[in-house]
């Protein structure tokens, strides 16, 4: 579709490659909008019975999102950051396309994933990750919170209080924790990566997919409160950071690579 991401069909099997090594797969407003198109794209090609959703290269899967591009783009209008407004017309769609695809959604996971990386990962139906690999709810380090549903997400698979601490810490969880965590459904040394991901593929390339189609809409609906909603408060309240002293100190400290000194305001 783009130089950023690859996507390839073969057979029933749709590979979505997020293709931006050099960045260490950062997702840009381009890429993000690449992704939801690319998803789209394989729902409606009746072939497509299963996508898997990865990263270029061997280090990283997404390190979250492209700072120097929002922070570029902020500084040349001279405002500040509209967090919300941005999540709202790239990253929701492209979650919702996720959660909303009626096909299962594979997450290979090749190396870091963090901030929306991971909740980008957090969206696929089964995550297989290399022992190697590891994730990080990186957001309070530039002082922002989770969003493209990570609180939505991460609560539900590991519980309340393991959700905040990784939310609250931003600390790394490499593969073999998050499998014990229950994090990723399974985690293995990188060199059994592809064999482990095509296992899974291989099954569900032939299994209902109709069926399988309608266990995702049904799970999706089965707990009181909506991805959407989620998705809303975060952003919301993503708004209201994007314009604290703490979120300002924390992304220009990340783009001068100094240790943040954040004032809790």
């Amino acid at each position: 579709m783009s130089d950023t991401l690859l996507y390839e069909r073969q057979g029933a099997v749709c590979r979505i490659t997020l293709n931006r090594p050099q960045v260490y797969n950062a997702l840009s407003a381009g890429l993000i909008n690449d992704i939801t198109a690319a998803v789209e794209a394989a729902g409606a090609d009746e072939q497509v019975r299963v996508v898997v959703l990865t990263g270029a290269g061997d280090k990283a899967f997404s390190s979250g999102a492209d700072l120097k591009e929002g922070f570029a783009q902020t500084a040349s209008t001279g405002g500040q950051l509209t967090l919300g407004d941005s999540l709202r017309r790239t990253y929701h769609p492209m979650i919702q396309a996720i959660r909303n695809l009626p096909k299962p959604v594979i997450g290979r996971i090749n190396g870091v994933a963090a901030g929306a990386g991971f909740s980008l990962a957090l969206a696929c139906d089964v995550i297989l990750c290399a022992d190697e690999a590891y994730f990080s709810q990186i957001f309070v380090n530039i002082g922002l919170m989770p969003d493209a549903g990570s609180t939505f997400f991460l609560p539900r698979l590991i519980g309340a209080q393991r959700a905040f601490d990784l939310c609250s810490t931003g600390r790394r969880v490499y593969g073999p924790e998050a499998a014990q965590m229950g994090l990723v459904s399974r985690s293995v040394p990188a060199a059994d990566l592809d064999v482990a991901v095509a296992d899974v593929v291989a099954y569900y390339a032939t299994a209902p997919t109709r069926a399988i189609g309608a266990m995702k809409r049904v799970l999706n609906q089965s707990l009181y409160a909506t991805l959407d909603n989620q998705l809303e408060q975060e952003a919301v309240n993503q708004e209201t950071l994007g314009g604290s002293a703490d979120a300002a100190e924390g992304i220009g400290s990340f783009l001068m690579k100094r240790k943040a000194n954040f004032s809790g305001k």
